[in-house]
Parts: structure tokens; sequence; C-alpha cells
């Protein structure tokens, strides 16, 4: 059976893990007969927000572990305690805990870092040539650990004189 490591960011599209995107990925892992190995790094969350409003709740904190703990149903390991050796591919949910929890690109866009664990996993994982999945946001911190170069600025093509 495959075990596949799904890296979660929290609970909730706002500060954490998207929860439809995560529960998706459990349930396909799942049909096709593959373990899903849940982790997150132990720390606290950028900021909580209020998924009712959408406003950022002043004054409260969260360990992203322990709110992507909900979604695993506790079934949870630290990221720090997985290794490439113990999964077959490394899969990463979007929402925008992926931007502020695992890394800070939503504060600082391309110069972004990424956690120290989140990328030490990816660098096992690449260097293993095991498959490596992100979706919606998440994407950006495998880019930050692949050191992907910019894109050149082009000029904008003009396809009405074609």
């Amino acid at each position: 059976m495959a075990k596949v490591g799904v890296v979660l960011s929290g609970c909730g599209v706002y500060d954490g893990a998207e929860i439809h995107e995560a529960v998706i990925t459990l349930l396909a892992l799942d049909r096709a007969g593959a373990e899903a190995i849940c982790m997150a790094p132990d720390t606290e969350q950028m900021h909580v927000v209020n998924h009712l409003t959408g406003d950022v709740a002043e004054g409260q904190s969260r360990n992203v572990l322990v709110e992507s703990a909900r979604i695993a149903r506790g079934n949870i390991k630290n990221i720090k305690d997985v290794k490439a050796a113990d999964i077959d591919a490394l899969m990463f949910p979007g929402g925008f805990g992926a931007a502020k929890n695992l890394c800070d690109f939503a504060v600082k866009g391309a110069d972004c870092s990424v956690n120290p664990e989140v990328t030490r996993l990816v660098k096992e994982v690449m260097s293993a040539k095991k498959p490596l999945a992100a979706v919606c946001i998440a994407p950006a911190l495998i880019s930050k650990v692949k050191g992907a170069r910019q894109r050149e600025t082009r000029p904008p093509v003009d396809h009405r004189h074609r």
C-alpha cells in the first residue's frame, strides 16, 4: 500500500488548510488504496481568522499542528518526525495557511522563506525522485524550495496584429 504524505497548514481556508481540498485529497487517496500520512509543523499560525466575518481575531493564537489535527481526526504527525523514506509521495493541499504558516509568501511574495522542516522534507522527496504535488497557492512554496527562477519580464503580446 502506497503511503502519501499530506502536509496540512491548520484548519480553515483563511488561516490554514482549505478543508475541501484537504478532505478531497484524503478521500481520493483512500479510494485509490493509499495510506495518507497527515503531518504539519508544530508552530504557531501567522494569525487566526474568524471564518464567519473574515476578520483577523486579534489576541488569539492557534498551533498549526493542533489545528491540522482537526482535519486528520487526531491521526497526525509532527512534520519534523517524517522523512522521505517514510512516504512514497508528498501532497500539499492549498488554503492561505500554505502561504501563511508553511511559508510567508502571503506577506513577502517571491522573497518568502519556507518553514525549515517543510523545506527539508520537500528537498528529501525531490532528491529521492518521488512524486510531489501541490494545489492552489501551495505551489508557491514548492517553487521557493526548488529555487525556481523568476520568469523574464516580457512585453505583452498583441494578438490583434497576427
